[in-house]
């Protein structure tokens, strides 16, 4: 059946969307849509303009129950299937998904705010980790082991761990499921989804699409309402085998701590502060284009995003004057107005925060260069700001940022750098910025970071383990190893003896 909407969308954009049926309003478990028992909804607006979306159903802990048991009824048939027999569904979503990437990145910009080229970009990474974990799940070969028993065969499998509870953020509403669901289902695993409850439309749409792709009754499950709750039940079902989550490290540590009760297996992608250094030897222009990628994407609403920016002391002030420039000519405005490049800030919470950090950086001696100040284009945008000499202990030189502000300080030897630079709990990204080949592979070493990028931005993609280091995460996903994660391995000894 067709979900209705708990009370009327009012958004005049959402007339432009091809395909009515993507935009749902009830979740989805065991292949039906599904409202609050109690008819409890909650209200998707979009951050741009306030006007609301949808409401959508908020599901209690007996509802996320129902979601479990109908993973863990699917799950023995669905990883009873041949390899290809999924890849053929998956295929078939990925598909549907690039089919309807018009309608799927409008309802992205509508409740996430991203400009809507990044909300495109964002449905074409999303599908690709359905294409590549399609493919990479005809690959889980037996490994042969060289017996060191007389009269005995040896063999190494990976079978499918069984349900798999996700949980996703805001920031990247769809591309942050497509990239565990896939891999979960490639490896004959079903999920239970709990989307944001800031971007659930991006969710409950992908959902539509499974259904018509032919995913099976049970094995993609999309649970929305609170978080509290609803994670919580998951957490402490034993029948849950493993908590794949991507947002804060603070709320990763509690979920960690929740799923210890029922020894789970953990994958999860956490906070990040990641530096970008500019060594003097480095084209400006080229380093100014890497800082703006790197800072400002997704309106700086990114793990991935450039929080401290070093360069070297003797090319600062040519640096300062050509990121400021760059940084003044973005466009501000409604993700869906035409060459928007910074769209609002999720909600009142992220602003609060920049605004926060920006006056701790002054007060403690920084410069504002550009920016500074929330923007007149609504309540949620903040203008895209420059601070320089920027103090190490900085409140921004420590914190997640979450916001169009770019933090620059000058170092003055490799050796400073790489301490400074490695000096925090996070260890997601670093990016690097050098003509020196010596120093690029230097710098790659002694970085503690999961990923390191030199001399761009762009790194991550379906066949990449993507995670971090330290405090930024356990696990990868992306890669084999992303598939890996929800496989277990199984030793059968087998006896040959006449």
């Amino acid at each position: 059946m067709n979900a209705v909407f708990a009370r009327p969308a009012c958004h005049d954009a959402l007339g432009r969307l091809k395909d009515r049926h993507l935009l749902k309003s009830l979740a989805y478990i065991g292949g039906q849509w599904t409202a609050n028992g109690a008819n409890r909804t909650f209200e998707v607006r979009d951050p741009a303009t306030s006007m609301s979306l949808a409401w959508v159903s908020a599901l209690d802990a007996d509802e996320a129950t129902a979601a479990i048991n109908a993973a863990s009824t699917a799950f023995s048939k669905w990883r009873a299937l041949l390899p290809q027999e999924r890849a053929r569904i998956l295929r078939r979503w990925y598909d549907l998904l690039l089919a309807a990437r018009g309608d799927l990145a409008l309802i992205m910009t509508l409740e996430q705010g991203k400009p809507l080229a990044e909300s495109e970009g964002e449905i074409d990474y999303a599908a690709s980790f359905i294409e590549w974990y399609a493919e990479e799940g005809k690959r889980l070969n037996a490994e042969n082991v060289t017996s060191h028993l007389t009269g005995a065969e040896m063999i190494v499998r990976r079978e499918a761990l069984g349900v798999v509870g996700i949980v996703t953020p805001w920031n990247f509403p769809c591309a942050m499921i497509t990239r565990k669901a896939a891999a979960a289902l490639a490896a004959g695993c079903t999920v239970v989804v709990h989307p944001s409850s800031e971007t659930p439309l991006s969710a409950l749409a992908l959902a539509e699409l499974g259904e018509r792709a032919g995913l099976p009754a049970g094995v993609f499950n999309v649970v929305t309402g609170d978080a509290a709750t609803i994670v919580g039940r998951m957490s402490g079902d034993a029948r849950v085998r493993a908590m794949s989550f991507t947002g804060s490290t603070e709320i990763g540590k509690r979920i960690a701590g929740q799923c210890a009760t029922t020894m789970k297996r953990l994958v999860m992608e956490l906070g990040g502060h990641a530096p970008l250094i500019v060594f003097a030897d480095a084209d400006i222009g080229k380093a100014v284009d890497i800082a703006i990628d790197a800072k400002f994407a997704t309106s700086g609403q990114d793990c991935l995003a450039a929080n401290r920016i070093y360069v070297e002391r003797p090319v600062l002030a040519a640096f300062n004057a050509a990121f400021k420039a760059r940084i003044e000519a973005l466009k501000v405005g409604a993700g869906l107005e035409h060459g928007t490049e910074i769209g609002p800030l999720m909600h009142e919470r992220a602003i609060a925060k920049v605004e926060e950090q920006v006056a701790d950086a002054l007060a403690r001696g920084a410069t504002v260069l550009t920016g500074g100040v929330r923007h007149t284009a609504g309540s949620l945008f903040y203008t895209p700001t420059l601070l320089t000499n920027v103090p190490k202990d900085a409140l921004i030189m420590h914190e997640e940022t979450f916001g169009p502000v770019a933090a620059v300080t000058a170092f003055d030897t490799e050796a400073e750098v790489v301490t400074r630079a490695n000096d925090t709990e996070y260890g997601l990204v670093a990016y690097v910025v050098t003509e020196n080949g010596a120093r690029q592979m230097r710098l790659g070493r002694a970085l503690e970071y999961g990923m390191v990028a030199i001399n761009r931005v762009k790194i991550t993609g379906g066949p990449i383990p993507f995670g971090g280091w330290k405090q930024s995460g356990i696990g990868r996903e992306g890669s084999r190893h992303g598939i890996e994660a929800f496989t277990e391995l199984k030793y059968l000894c087998i006896d040959t003896a006449a």
